[in-house]
C-alpha cells in the first residue's frame, strides 16, 4: 500500500467538475465499477474504461450508462428471463472506494491500475430492486416515522433529559465483527487437535506470528487508508500452532481471527463490510494464505460470526445529539423507554427477522449449542443496572458503559459474514420501530417496560407473547434442557426450508417489515425463492455428493485374524448405516436418494426433514469410523 495514491472519494466532497480534475491527476485510475448488491448479497464488479465516465459522468446517474442481465443476479421473480433488463444507478451520497490491483503495476507511472468502485443500485421498470436501496429506503422511512413519534410523545420516559427539545433528525449506527479461518493452502484441518486448542483456548487473543501477522498487519493498514478507521486484529478462539518450514515460511497455518472496524450510518456501514472482506481476503491472499467467511467451515469447532451492533441517536434542535438507548439515570436503569421497546420489538418479531439472517445451509451449521453461537430468541441486560455485564449465551445482548453515554447498543450475535447485511439491518429497525411505538404509546414506566421484558413463561403482557420468556440472565447452553430452551424461548428452526416457512406462519410479524412499503411482499418472496433455490442446489450438488464420499471412506481395515469382537461389532453398525445412507435396493431406496429424489419432486417439508436425518446420520458413522473403529486398530 502506498500513501500516494487516492483510495476514497468522500460523498459530497466534490463537485462534477472536481471530480473529474481528480481522476485526472489520478492516471492510475483506469477503470470504473458500479457496483449493485442483488438480494443474495452478490455485488456487481465490470472494468468500463475512465474515459467513458469522464466523457458522460450524467449518464452514470441515471441509469442509461450500465446496465445487466436478471440473470446475472439473483433477483427472482423480478428480473426474469423474458424481462431481465436491469440499469445500474450510481450513488452519490456515499463513500466511493479506488480499488487497486496489485498484480497489475502500470510500467509508466509505476503504480498499480485502480478502478474506482461506485456503490450503485439496481433498476427493473423504473423501480429500484437492490440490496442497497432496500435498507436506504427503509432508514428514511424508519427515520420519519421516529421524527414524528418523538415528537409527538407528550413525555419520554427515561429520556427526561431531553424534553422539550425537538427532534429533527436521527442517526442509525451500525457496526459489525469480521471473524474468519485462515489457513495454508491445501492443508486439511485436524479436529481433534482443533477442538482440544478451542476448549483450551490455546489461541485465543495470542500473539499471531510470521505470515499471519504480516497479513493481519496489512489488513488492517488497507482498512485505515480507506477510512474505516480498524480497532483492532485479533486471534479468536480456535486454531493450532504452525510449523516452521527451512526457508523460515509457517506451514499447517489453522487458525480464526477477527478484525473489527468504527461503527457508521447504516448504508455506509454495510457498503464498509462488503470491501473490508475484499481487502482482508487479498492481504491474506497477498502473503500466501486462505481466508474463508463460511459460517461454519470446519465442523466440529468454532465457526464465524458477523455481530451485527445496532444504535439510535437523536440530533437535537439545539444542535445536540443523543443516544436514544440511553436512559437518563445510568445508574438506576438498564435503558430508556425507546430502547426497551427496540429490543422488545426485536425479540417480538425474531421469527420473520431470522430468515434474512439465517438463509444458507452454512449458517445452520454454525447455530448449535456449544460454540457460543445463539441458538434461541433471548436476550440479557446484566445482573444489575450499576454493573454492566454480557451474557455470551443469548441473541442479542444490551453493549453499555456507565461512564460513556453514547456507547449504548444492541448487538444481534446470530448474523454470519454471508449474512446479507443490507436486509438484516433494514428488518431489524423496522422491528425496533414497531415496539418503540408500543413504548412510547403505552405510557409505561421503565420499571414496567423491564418487568415485562423480563416475564417469565405464562404471564400475558400488552406486547410480548404470553407463552414465551424473552430475558434470561443465566447460561442459556448449561442452565437450561434442549426441551426448556424450546419451551421458554421458541424452537429454533433446523432448515432454511424451516426458516423460510416462518414468513408464511407468522403473517402478523411479517406484516410489521411491510411497514412503509419497502420489505414488500413481491420483494420478500424474492428473496426467499433465491434462499430456497440456493438451499435446495447446494444440497444436490455438493451436500449429497459430500455425504457419499464420505460413506465412501469409512473402509474395513480389520484384519480378521487379530479382530476383537469389539472391532466387529462396530464395523457391523458402521456397514449397517453405510447402506442405509447410500445403498439403493429394488424395495428400499437409500437416505440419500430419498432426499435427491424429495427436492426434484418439489416435497420440500421432506426435503428438510431428511437433510436433518441425513446431517445427524452423516455425523453418527463419522463418528463411529473414525474416533471408535479407526482407533482400535493396531
Amino acid at each position: 500500500m502506498s500513501k500516494d495514491l487516492l483510495y476514497v472519494i468522500s460523498p459530497n466532497q466534490y463537485k462534477k467538475e472536481e471530480i473529474i480534475q481528480l481522476i485526472k491527476e489520478h492516471p492510475e485510475i483506469q477503470y470504473v465499477s458500479l457496483a449493485g448488491i442483488d438480494f443474495a448479497g452478490n455485488d456487481t464488479d465490470e472494468k468500463i474504461p475512465i474515459s467513458a465516465f469522464l466523457n458522460d459522468m450524467d449518464s452514470f446517474f441515471d441509469g442509461s450508462a450500465v446496465q445487466t442481465d436478471g440473470s446475472s443476479v439473483v433477483l427472482h421473480g423480478i428480473a426474469t428471463l423474458n424481462n431481465g433488463k436491469l440499469d445500474l444507478i450510481a450513488d452519490p451520497d456515499v463513500k466511493w472506494v479506488i480499488d487497486y490491483n496489485w498484480q497489475n503495476i502500470d510500467p509508466v507511472l509505476n503504480k498499480p491500475v485502480g478502478s474506482l468502485r461506485i456503490p450503485s443500485f439496481l433498476r427493473h421498470d423504473n423501480k429500484l430492486v437492490d440490496s442497497r436501496s432496500i435498507l436506504k429506503n427503509t432508514i428514511e422511512y424508519v427515520k420519519k416515522e421516529l421524527i414524528q413519534l418523538l415528537n409527538s410523545a407528550d413525555s419520554l420516559v427515561g429520556l427526561e433529559h431531553i424534553a422539550g427539545k425537538k427532534v429533527v433528525d436521527i442517526s442509525f449506527s451500525v457496526g459489525t465483527e469480521l471473524e474468519f479461518w485462515v489457513k495454508t493452502p491445501t492443508e486439511k484441518a485436524v479436529i481433534d487437535v482443533l477442538s482440544a486448542s478451542q476448549i483450551m483456548k490455546e489461541q485465543y487473543w495470542q500473539r499471531t506470528k510470521g505470515e499471519v501477522r504480516t497479513a493481519m498487519e496489512q489488513a488492517i493498514k488497507a482498512l485505515e487508508l480507506y477510512e474505516l478507521e480498524p480497532e483492532m486484529g485479533h486471534k479468536e478462539v480456535g486454531g493450532i500452532k504452525a510449523q516452521i518450514k527451512s526457508d523460515g515460511s509457517l506451514s499447517h497455518v489453522m487458525e480464526q481471527l477477527e478484525i473489527d472496524w468504527r461503527f457508521t450510518e447504516g448504508l455506509q456501514a454495510a457498503d464498509n463490510e462488503l470491501f473490508a472482506r475484499q481487502l482482508v481476503k487479498e492481504a491474506f491472499r497477498r502473503n500466501g494464505l486462505e481466508v474463508t467467511f463460511q459460517a461454519k467451515p470446519i465442523i466440529g469447532v468454532a465457526g464465524n460470526g458477523e455481530h451485527t451492533h445496532l444504535g439510535l441517536a437523536a440530533k437535537l434542535d439545539s444542535g445536540e445529539t443523543v443516544n436514544l438507548f440511553t436512559p437518563t439515570n445510568r445508574n438506576d436503569d438498564y435503558l430508556s423507554g425507546v430502547g426497551y421497546g427496540a429490543i422488545m420489538g426485536l425479540l417480538k418479531h425474531y421469527e420473520v427477522l431470522n430468515p434474512f439472517i439465517s438463509s444458507t445451509n452454512d449458517a445452520f451449521n454454525r447455530l448449535k449449542p456449544g460454540f457460543e453461537a445463539p441458538v434461541c430468541i433471548v436476550t440479557s441486560l446484566g445482573h444489575s443496572a450499576d454493573t454492566p455485564s454480557r451474557n455470551r449465551t443469548i441473541l442479542v445482548g444490551l453493549v453499555r458503559d456507565l461512564n460513556s453515554p453514547r456507547s449504548y447498543r444492541f448487538e444481534l450475535r446470530s448474523p454470519n459474514p454471508f449474512s446479507n447485511t443490507y436486509f438484516v439491518v433494514a428488518a431489524s429497525y423496522l422491528t425496533m420501530l414497531d415496539g418503540i411505538k408500543y413504548a412510547i404509546e403505552s405510557k409505561k414506566s421503565l420499571k414496567e417496560l423491564e418487568a415485562e421484558l423480563s416475564k417469565e413463561a405464562g404471564v400475558e403482557t400488552d406486547y410480548l407473547e404470553t407463552n414465551r420468556a424473552y430475558r434470561s440472565e443465566e447460561d442459556v447452553f448449561d442452565d437450561f434442557t434442549p426441551e426448556d430452551r424450546d419451551r421458554l424461548f421458541g424452537k429454533p428452526p433446523a432448515t432454511v426450508w424451516e426458516n423460510m416457512q416462518a414468513l408464511q406462519t407468522y403473517q402478523e410479524k411479517v406484516g410489521t417489515l411491510g411497514k412503509g412499503d419497502v420489505l414488500s411482499p413481491k420483494i420478500i418472496s424474492a428473496f426467499v425463492q433465491g434462499a430456497l433455490t440456493r438451499w435446495k442446489t447446494e444440497i444436490v450438488t455438493s451436500l449429497l455428493p459430500q455425504g457419499l464420499e464420505v460413506v465412501r471412506e469409512c473402509k474395513k481395515i480389520h484384519d480378521p485374524s487379530t479382530a476383537t469382537d469389539l472391532d466387529l461389532q462396530l464395523w457391523d453398525k458402521i456397514e449397517e448405516l453405510r447402506l442405509y445412507l447410500a445403498k439403493d435396493s429394488i424395495q428400499q431406496k437409500s437416505l440419500l436418494t430419498r432426499l435427491k429424489i424429495a427436492l426434484q419432486e418439489e416435497e420440500y417439508s421432506l426435503a428438510s426433514d431428511l437433510q436433518q436425518e441425513m446431517t445427524f446420520a452423516i455425523q453418527t458413522l463419522k463418528d463411529l469410523y473414525e474416533n471408535q473403529y479407526c482407533r482400535n486398530i493396531l
